[in-house]
């Protein structure tokens, strides 16, 4: 009987051991902040974004014009080992069609990127595509967009990135993957927004975590 007790106490000490949980270290509802404002610790690079209000919920806003890329970046600065995930709501008019993304590394780092023109989803390393998939965007829904960065070994560094519409489950694996032999400078999260239809694009529960 005594050789069952090895096991029995490796088991006991197992579970013994605290988890280890992802550690928020941003976080922004906007809830608390005054409609018009741009909150302080946002640094807005371009765009008249502003706070503002609708059905009881307030969000960052970005006008419908002018048809530009604007941009604003949050949060601490990191280079890998992190995750950021915000919402975003925007619709089409016509055959015009919004673009928006989330990021990492800084403006010149990632982009999680919805290109609902067509139909998908793409993921920028600085200025260039370097993969995409498929993804139906729905007009007048918010959309929920996660993407981080992972160390996996001393060359290897897993960029993923996850889409899905608001009322839907969330994808169980990455919607797009990109392996990298090493990692981009550090910098802060960041959101996107290109008004092309010409109807404004509202961001909202933006969210910096620090990955285990």
């Amino acid at each position: 009987m005594n050789r069952f007790l090895p096991s029995f106490a490796a088991v006991f000490m197992l579970a013994s051991l605290p988890l280890v949980h992802a550690e928020v270290v941003y976080q922004q509802d906007f809830t608390k902040a005054d409609v018009g404002s741009q909150p302080d610790e946002l640094l807005i690079l371009d765009g008249q974004f502003a706070v503002q209000e609708a059905e009881g919920n307030r969000f960052f806003e970005l006008p419908g014009a002018p048809l530009e890329s604007y941009g604003f970046l949050f949060g601490p600065s990191a280079a890998s080992d992190v995750q950021a995930s915000a919402r975003i709501f925007s619709t089409k008019q016509g055959r015009k069609f919004p673009t928006f993304g989330i990021g990492l590394c800084g403006a010149s780092g990632y982009r999680l990127q919805v290109s609902p023109a067509k139909k998908s989803i793409e993921l920028f390393k600085g200025d260039t595509v370097v993969t995409n998939a498929p993804f139906d965007w729905k007009s007048g829904e918010w959309t929920q967009l996660r993407l981080q960065v992972r160390k996996v070994k001393d060359d290897e560094f897993k960029v993923e990135g996850k889409a899905w519409n608001a009322g839907t489950e969330e994808p169980k694996e990455p919607t797009i993957t990109l392996t990298e032999p090493q990692a981009v400078p550090a910098g802060k999260a960041g959101a996107w927004g290109m008004p092309f239809a010409g109807t404004p694009i509202r961001f909202d529960d933006l969210k910096v975590t620090k990955l285990p």
